[in-house]
């Protein structure tokens, strides 16, 4: 099979695209990989292109130097002086639309979290479908330590992996969670040694990538609208779900597969 490589590289990151596979590297080391107006419109651009590129089947986030982010980029704040409401309001429009469009996109979000994740690195981090962690990890949400409040869809996401108490006592208390906690705690999915990481994220992103994206896409849409729905209304989704999996080229893949006992071959 003949790989194919595509990369754009950013002001603030760097997106490559080989085969299947979207990686989006955050690349701001020098500056702890803080969230700066450029940093928002980069990744809002990188999440536009895989929305707009449907052979893309798994997307991988991660972070280049010694930690994923350290959240807003506090000197890039205050050079906004009284302008900074308004440029928080720009910053987050930016940073939610991406996260909105890797939440409705079939194709499953993997976050690799190397050394810290704080503040809107940490929303980010949680905002994965799949989350592992190096060994050496910590999160800490840390904005009401600066008279702050959560963005980046921490105020949704933590409430619903980890229940509200926990998460109160993230955002109120600004509590610090290894990464053996945070994974007892239900925020990541697994912990591995610093050294494999990468290695780590990328095979599993890379196993996703060749998987039956329309049912991954039909899971997320399931689960994100789980709390808003009496059973009833969960149940017809579910039936829906499955009933219009079953008519598509994976659907009858993946059955005749399992019939003939062999590996499903899914063309996404």
């Amino acid at each position: 099979m003949t790989t194919t490589t595509e990369t754009i590289t950013y002001e603030t990151l760097i997106y490559e695209k080989s085969d299947h596979l979207a990686k989006i590297t955050l690349n701001r080391p020098d500056q702890a990989n803080g969230m700066n107006m450029q940093m928002g419109k980069d990744i809002y651009a990188a999440a536009q292109v895989c929305q707009q590129d449907s052979d893309i089947r798994a997307i991988l986030l991660a972070a280049n130097g010694k930690m994923f982010s350290a959240g807003g980029d506090l000197n890039d704040f205050a050079s906004y002086n009284e302008r900074l409401p308004e440029a928080l309001i720009e910053l987050t429009d930016y940073l939610h639309g991406a996260i909105e469009i890797f939440a409705g996109l079939d194709a499953p979000l993997v976050i690799a979290v190397n050394g810290a994740a704080a503040g809107a690195g940490f929303s980010l981090a949680v905002s994965g479908d799949l989350v592992i962690a190096g060994e050496s990890a910590s999160f800490t949400m840390a904005y009401t330590a600066l008279g702050f409040s959560p963005d980046g869809s921490a105020s949704y996401y933590l409430p619903r992996l980890i229940g509200l108490r926990k998460t109160q006592e993230l955002m109120i208390n600004n509590r610090k969670l290894s990464a053996s906690e945070a994974l007892d705690w239900g925020l990541v999915t697994q912990v591995v040694s610093d050294e494999e990481l990468m290695a780590s994220a990328e095979k599993l992103a890379t196993r996703l990538s060749t998987g039956p994206t329309k049912a991954f896409g039909t899971v997320k849409r399931l689960l994100a609208h789980t709390y808003d729905h009496t059973l009833p209304q969960q149940l017809q989704l579910e039936a829906k779900g499955i009933s219009g999996l079953s008519a598509t080229d994976d659907g009858k893949e993946g059955l005749q597969a399992f019939l003939n006992k062999r590996k499903p071959e899914f063309n996404g």
